[in-house]
Formats: structure tokens, C-alpha cells, sequence
């Protein structure tokens, strides 16, 4: 098998010369190193590397030369494309165009100030090429009938927590072998098979918890400050209130993320000027949370809040209690269910809700809609246009600018496989054990038809995740929190609610659980933080 290109496209003799030189002797052993100096050179050496079944992993173009960057594209979709640019910060870059154009997917600034920031870059790029490519060490390998949609849930947490993995269909000879080796019945589907061997059959969340060595049972029942939910805002709290001193406990009803988890790619996010993956950055802060001293228990779904003197308790479902000084509620939202005829038959057997990060590679070649407006469709768009023939995106209002990002917008609009869609609703859906199509109404022309479809992904907004709370603490009509301000006179039991306070006195929310909130990872972490402070100040008046 042949090593994997990087193409390097330079129009300087010196300057190409120089960064061929570093790349082969830094890169050489692990990569075959090609140069052109113009875009017609460029494209001959794309093309003659698809003829030849050569994976392209990183393109790097300097500006005089980015005419090749669409075409590469189509040749070669899955490299990795670095656009090499003057830093100049000015609006007209042809960095920022390229980027929001969505025909590169970095950028790399002339001249590097030394060796080191160069590789620590390259190293960025070919980290994301190399995650996308099939793992060659599998961590865990599963066994499973293919149109099984537990399937969808093991994928989702192997690819939540980076974990490499691949599926082994159970009627071929790989599977059954898997099996045999495992001394497992071939009628006890899905299974599992970690690296060392150890099968778990058909697990459930706290046994595949258990198989990546996290904790799922709490055995610090008392604490200054109890969390519960591990998305963006309850991890930051976790953070900032374990490193300030205070006994924290953090309970996630799954695993760390939240919604943040699942998305493929946040390109807002401060520090980030690439972007991020949702799932990495939450997982980062989760061991960072861990590492301050934060108790993090997954698998550990939370039933109801009470006050018991000047504790506040967190009861759970196996029947435990955390009592707490003061407890963060961060438990975001869950997506909004569509009502459409036979969906619910198709759940994880094509049809999802959000974006399973783990499905994308099953997406090739496949035609997927998604339906949905905001920033985490669109970003779901663009995620699986890398993988998918086509990507339609089914809008029932009148565009996207309501509420999705202007750099969305305009990524979406110049990438080729994705189709927008509006005016239009989901109505209907079918397949034998599996989505096969899907039928349309466009509300504009007054007209309906079935479309192929291999799976649909719904991402129409969420719905709070506080039904546990049985009315413990004061919600609007749709559940959210209210916090501060928002809470009537006639249901404050005692000071005035601080900003992130709820009507329960020593209880906090932050988040996308709250009324008001911005539903931005941002807007959560920030939340989080500053839910800390506030529980200082009600902790210090005890």
C-alpha cells in the first residue's frame, strides 16, 4: 500500500524548495511528499494520484494558486486542504474567502515565525484527515446485525469519546469469527469485544461506561455542590468549582457532551480559528474537570430535587442520593420529536435525532436529508456533504438567515452536494426495516412527492430536559428554568434570586435548560462559570 500525499502547490521556487525540504525530512517516513508549481501542474498530479488510488491526505496551495482548491475537491474530497496566505486581517483575505466558501478547510500564515509553529499546525491538519480515515487499531470491535438499531448507540458513544472502533456484520465470515473467538452465541446481538478480548452482549449505557473504565456508581453521597448534567455549562462549573476548592459532584444521565457532543464541527468557537469537533472539546473539558477534582459519575439519571433543611438532595434512579449545599441544574435539552406517520418504527434504522457522529462514514454515496434551520443542521450539512452523494436540507420556513450564521450560509451555499429545500415539510416515511423513502410536501407549490432517502437526521430545536423536577422548582409553559428576574414574586420562598438562581433557594441553572438562554456553547460555558460565583456568594451568606 502506498503512503499517503501530501501535495505541496507553490508558485515560489524558493519558498516550495524550503517547505519540501522540512516536510520530507520531518514527514517522509510516514508520507510521500509531491510538489507542483502551478495549478495546471496541480491538477495533473490529482488526478494521476485518483488514477493510481493514492489517498491525498493534506493539499497545501499558496494563494497564487488556489484555482486548484474546487477541483481538488471533487477529485479528491476527503484531503485535507490548507491554504498558505500573508497574515493581513483584513476582510477581503483570501484566507476568509476561502474558508467561508468552504474550499479550504485551514490556512497556514507566510512566514512562520520558526519550525515549531509550522509543525504544530501541520500536526492539526493531519490529526483531522487521520480521525476521518478507518482506525487502524480497533479499540473495541462490534458485532451486529447490520439493520440493528441498537447499532446507532454504540456508534454514538464510540465516536462521542474518540474511541477507534469498527462494525462487523454478523452474517459474514470477519463477524463470525469475532464471535467464536469470543465464545459468544451468535444469537446474543450486538456484542462487543474489547481489544483484550472481554465480550459485553447487547450492553446497555453504564455496561459500555464500565468497558471504557469510566465510573457509574456514586460513592461521595455528600458534597458542597452537586451538577447535574455534563454538557458545556455543567462541565465548566465542574471546572471552576473543583479548582476552587469546592467538593464537587458531577451526575450525567449518558455520557459528556450534551448536544455540544454531537456536533461535528463548531466553527464559532472562540480560539478555535478552524474550528473544533464538538465531542473533542467537551471531552477535553471533561478531564479537565476530572483533573481539578472534580467526582464525575455517568450513567446516572436523576429523578428528582428536594430541600431538606439547608441540604438540597438529588435522588437518582438506582435509588442513591447526593446531598448537596447547593446544586447546578444543567441538563440541557433534548431534541424535539417530529410527528410524522411510521417514523417512530424507523428510529436508528435510518431515521435520527441530531447528529449521529458515528454514522457519517455509513453515509457514503448515500443520498440523507436533514430536517432542520439552525446552526447544528447546517453544520450537520456540511459534515456528511464529505460522505453522503447528496445532502438535503428540508426548511419549513422561507430561508435560512432566520437562524443559521452568515458563514454557514455562505458554506452551504458553495458546496455543491448540499440542496436547501424551504417551504418544505417531512410528511411521510417508509422502508422494509430500514428508510428507503421519504415524502415531501412543498407547501409553496401545493404539491407532495416520494424522494429516495437513506436516512434522515431531525434537528428541529429541543425540548428541556426538566421533567425529573416534578414541579420543584418554577419552569415556563415549555419547561425551561426560570431564573432571577423571570421568577414571580408569589413563588420566591426567600432572598432575591440572584441572576442564575431558580425559585428554590441554593439551586442554580445555566444553559440551554434555562429560559432566556442563548443556545450557544459560548453562551454555556460562560453560564457555568459564572453559576460558580453566584453559589460562592449564596454558600457564603450560610
Amino acid at each position: 500500500m502506498t503512503s499517503p500525499v501530501i501535495l505541496v502547490v507553490d508558485h515560489d521556487p524558493g519558498s516550495r524548495h524550503a517547505l519540501l525540504a522540512d516536510l520530507r525530512r520531518r514527514l517522509g517516513g510516514a508520507f510521500t511528499v509531491k510538489e507542483a508549481s502551478s495549478p495546471e501542474e496541480a491538477r495533473t498530479a490529482l488526478e494521476t494520484s485518483a488514477q493510481d488510488k493514492e489517498a491525498v491526505a493534506l493539499l497545501m496551495v499558496d494563494d497564487a494558486c488556489a484555482d486548484v482548491l474546487p477541483p481538488a475537491q471533487e477529485l479528491h474530497p476527503n484531503a485535507k486542504r490548507v491554504l498558505m496566505v500573508d497574515r493581513d486581517y483584513s476582510s477581503t483575505s483570501p484566507a476568509v474567502q476561502a474558508i467561508a466558501l468552504g474550499h479550504a478547510d485551514f490556512h497556514l500564515v507566510r512566514p512562520w515565525t520558526n519550525d515549531e509553529s509550522m509543525h504544530r499546525a501541520m500536526s492539526e491538519f493531519l490529526s483531522s484527515w487521520t480521525q476521518e480515515q478507518e482506525p487502524v487499531f480497533e479499540l473495541f470491535r462490534v458485532v451486529a446485525r447490520m439493520d440493528d438499531p441498537r447499532v446507532l448507540r454504540l456508534r454514538d458513544v464510540m465516536a462521542r469519546f474518540n474511541l477507534p472502533f469498527l462494525v462487523y456484520p454478523a452474517d459474514e465470515e470477519t463477524g463470525r469469527r469475532l464471535l467464536r473467538e469470543a465464545g459468544v452465541d451468535a444469537s446474543r446481538l450486538p456484542v462487543v469485544i474489547r481489544y483484550d478480548g472481554k465480550a459485553f452482549v447487547d450492553p446497555q449505557i453504564p455496561d459500555l461506561a464500565r468497558a471504557i473504565g469510566v465510573n457509574v456508581a456514586n460513592d461521595l453521597e455528600v458534597c458542597d455542590i452537586a451538577i447535574v448534567g455534563a454538557g458545556p455549562a455543567g462541565l465548566t462549573a465542574a471546572v471552576y468549582a473543583a479548582s476552587e476548592g469546592l467538593d464537587t459532584v458531577l451526575l450525567e444521565r449518558a455520557f459528556s457532551g450534551g448536544q455540544a457532543g454531537t456536533s461535528p464541527m463548531i466553527r464559532n468557537y472562540p480560539g478555535f480559528p478552524h474550528g473544533i469537533a464538538g465531542g473533542y472539546l467537551m471531552e477535553r473539558t471533561c478531564e479537565q474537570a476530572w483533573l481539578m477534582g472534580a467526582h464525575i459519575v455517568f450513567a446516572q439519571q436523576a429523578v428528582g430535587l428536594e430541600a431538606r433543611g439547608d441540604r438540597r438532595v438529588v435522588r437518582m434512579a438506582d435509588g442513591s442520593e447526593v446531598s448537596a449545599r447547593a446544586v447546578l441544574i444543567a441538563t440541557g435539552v433534548d431534541w424535539r420529536r417530529l410527528d410524522v406517520p411510521g417514523l417512530n418504527a424507523l428510529v436508528g434504522a435510518g431515521i435520527f435525532y441530531g447528529m449521529a457522529v458515528g454514522e457519517s462514514r455509513a453515509m457514503r454515496d448515500q443520498d440523507v436529508f436533514i430536517v432542520g434551520a439552525g446552526n447544528s443542521a447546517g453544520q450537520g450539512a456540511l459534515h456528511l456533504a464529505k460522505h453522503a452523494r447528496t445532502v438535503t436540507l428540508v426548511v419549513r420556513g422561507d430561508n435560512l438567515a432566520k437562524s443559521a450564521s452568515t458563514y454557514l450560509l455562505r458554506t452551504i451555499e458553495s458546496t455543491p452536494n448540499i440542496t436547501v429545500r424551504t417551504r418544505t415539510e417531512v410528511v411521510g416515511c417508509g422502508g422494509d426495516g430500514h428508510l428507503e423513502h421519504l415524502t415531501l410536501a412543498d407547501r409553496a407549490a401545493g404539491t407532495t412527492e416520494q424522494v429516495p432517502a437513506s436516512a434522515l437526521f431531525i434537528m428541529i430545536g429541543g425540548e428541556p430536559h426538566t421533567r425529573w423536577l416534578r414541579d420543584a422548582v418554577a419552569a415556563d409553559d415549555h419547561g425551561y428554568l426560570l431564573t432571577g428576574s423571570e421568577i414571580p414574586e408569589d413563588t420566591r420562598t426567600s432572598h432575591p434570586p440572584t441572576p442564575l438562581e431558580t425559585s428554590m433557594p441554593g439551586v442554580f441553572a445555566a444553559g440551554d435548560v434555562r429560559k432566556g438562554s442563548i443556545k450557544r456553547v459560548a453562551s454555556a460555558v460562560g453560564e457555568g462559570a459564572t453559576a460558580v460565583r453566584s453559589i460562592h456568594e449564596y454558600l457564603a451568606t450560610r
